[in-house]
């Protein structure tokens, strides 16, 4: 068996000295059929570590159901790293940030409304632990004191950013123990004083988090804790964008010239990211500093590979980095996954969403509209249905809560839309005496918050009012498009005036490539390849354009497309293009 450990300011393995050369990589946001890919292209570039969090919510997306399957195989993702030689970081959270949905948290703690997350609350270290013990016997057997490649595992991440209460994260580190982990155990932090206090515990190591000044954080690091190995733990390469925003970008000749400082202050570090990936479906997070800030689908982060695992040219100038400290590497093997443009898809086939409501689901009748989670639902869309009866004076519709964008529609016709903190299209109406109206809200969770202290973010509408006066007797359509095998079509083409499913076939001859599909005309909404949901656009908002749809999405024959879009659309054609466009 191996061992990992440190001494002074430098790591061992077996007792030689040894550099960690890491890259982030999530499991969770890249196809399976891609993983070898991906990190075959991470050891090429001179890498000998991988890093990964893990995603408590998909693993256990409803309370006591786990899944460890497709994508979400860990333990085949480590098999795979171990064949290529690579080492493992673990980063089983709870809670992971990581620009995730909640922060990695499932929703369903949502419903335990006298829970407090991320402290030593007996309620919550249960749920963590009953987690833990279904997640660590997967892991254990792959440690590398076990003869595994998994040479260090992190309590908790980025505890200082949120909370100080060392007792909770003593508690992980024996929920870890208690299941037989013995490799090296870390935290990880801003390089802030306040920080580096609130998420660390003095038995273990501690790294640091930044993407600029590496001398500088190093001090504090150092400063803080002298006796242990300098380490980036997130060296953050480039950014996520958010809706509205524009896409970030960054010189690769600075994102390898901080590499070879950090490489002379003597250090290791792990790129965050060296593969982005995607959010697929509704897998993104948000962030909430003055406003609600949700992301977008593209985890691209301006990494060393793109969001479809191509090389850049950071991957380039970082190998030339890696080569010049560390020793000449083999030629490159690795290449570029081929990409085609399949050109303009009718979508000839639609169905209504109010329509679709009654097909996917019963309606839960409340007097009140309730929160998404208060009947059982947890991502995706919720419809809002009830009738008003005339006479009523001119109103307007208002909200006390709306998370996180609500499209108004009145009688089938779309009127408007509200957002969270947003200026939306306020909608009013009247109606005379012995006239009625069908009012429909299609409200949309855009991503939970993934960090800080509005983590615990509920979704859909709460306080419908017409002005001052409140309004009762609501019928609640949860709709999270996990499974739509049940919408019936009809023919029909041209404009899209209210929120509807469209689909279309796209026919593929040979083996399907990588594309990106351009919705031209459509305002926002998800798009469903096959069934599985590719994410979010939200045309009107930016800075993404196009979606990547991977190959092993998509079949050789017949592919279902099925876009639903959520406002409305000007076309009813899409375009599958062989070049992303992220803004």
């Amino acid at each position: 068996m191996s061992e990992f450990t440190y001494k002074g300011n430098k790591f061992y393995l077996d007792n030689k000295e040894y550099r960690i050369i890491s890259g982030a990589m999530h499991y969770f946001r890249i196809p399976r059929e891609y993983w070898r890919d991906r990190l075959l292209k991470l050891k090429e570039c001179g890498f000998n570590t991988v890093e990964t969090y893990t995603c408590w919510n998909l693993h256990e997306p409803r309370e006591g159901v786990f899944d460890f399957s497709g994508m979400l195989d860990l333990e085949a993702y480590i098999d795979l790293a171990k064949e290529l030689s690579l080492n493992v970081i673990l980063r089983p959270g709870p809670y992971i940030c990581a620009e995730w949905e909640m922060g990695g948290l499932p929703a369903w703690l949502l419903n335990y409304k006298d829970m407090t997350i991320r402290c030593n609350d007996e309620l919550f270290i249960s749920k963590v632990e009953r987690y833990y013990n279904e997640l660590l016997r997967r892991v254990v057997p792959k440690l590398i004191t076990n003869g595994g490649n998994i040479i260090m595992m992190q309590i908790e991440n980025e505890y200082g950013s949120y909370g100080d209460d060392h007792a909770y994260m003593e508690r992980i580190a024996e929920i870890y123990k208690n299941n037989g982990v013995n490799c090296l155990l870390f935290t990880s932090d801003g390089a802030s004083y306040s920080m580096l206090q609130g998420g660390t515990l003095p038995e273990y190591p501690c790294v640091a988090n930044f993407g600029s000044r590496p001398e500088e954080n190093f001090r504090v690091l150092n400063d803080f804790r002298p006796d242990q190995p300098l380490m980036c733990g997130e060296y953050w390469v480039g950014w996520f964008d958010h809706w509205y925003e524009d896409h970030h970008v960054r010189d690769p000749k600075e994102v390898a010239g901080l590499f070879k400082e950090m490489i002379d202050c003597g250090a290791s570090l792990n790129f965050y990211m060296f593969h982005g990936g995607t959010n697929f479906g509704f897998m993104n997070g948000a962030n909430y500093y003055d406003k609600y800030e949700p992301t977008i689908t593209s985890y691209d982060y301006n990494a060393l590979l793109s969001e479809a695992g191509d090389l850049t040219p950071a991957y380039f100038e970082v190998r030339k980095i890696v080569e010049e400290n560390f020793g000449k590497l083999p030629e490159l093997t690795v290449k570029n996954s081929p990409k085609k443009t399949y050109g303009t898809l009718e979508l000839t086939e639609r169905c209504s969403v109010f329509d679709a409501a009654k097909m996917l689901a019963k309606p839960v009748h409340s007097a009140a509209p309730q929160f998404m989670e208060d009947i059982g639902q947890y991502y995706g869309y919720t419809l809002y249905s009830t009738v008003v009866d005339g006479p009523r004076d001119e109103a307007e519709i208002k909200f006390d809560a709306v998370h996180d964008r609500a499209v108004v529609f009145i009688d089938g016709k779309y009127k408007g839309f509200y957002e969270r903190t947003r200026d939306g299209e306020p909608v009013s109406f009247s109606l005379k005496k012995g006239e009625s109206c069908r009012i429909d809200i299609l409200c949309e969770n855009m991503g939970r918050v993934n960090y800080g202290p509005k983590i615990m973010d509920r979704k859909g509408v709460k306080g419908v009012r017409f002005n001052l006066q409140y309004h009762f007797g609501w019928d609640m359509y949860p709709m999270p498009l996990d499974d739509i095998s049940a919408l019936e079509y009809k023919e029909e083409t041209g404009k899209v005036k209210t929120a509807s499913f469209l689909r279309g076939y796209l026919d593929i001859d040979d083996e399907p490539c990588d594309t990106f599909l351009r919705l031209n005309g459509f305002t926002k909404g998800v798009v469903l390849v096959n069934g599985f949901n590719i994410g979010r656009y939200f045309n009107t908002a930016g800075p993404q354009k196009t979606l990547y749809v991977p190959a092993p999405m998509l079949k050789k024959g017949k592919n279902e497309i099925v876009v639903f879009e959520s406002d409305h659309s000007d076309s009813n054609s899409i375009v599958f293009l062989d070049k992303p466009d992220l803004g």
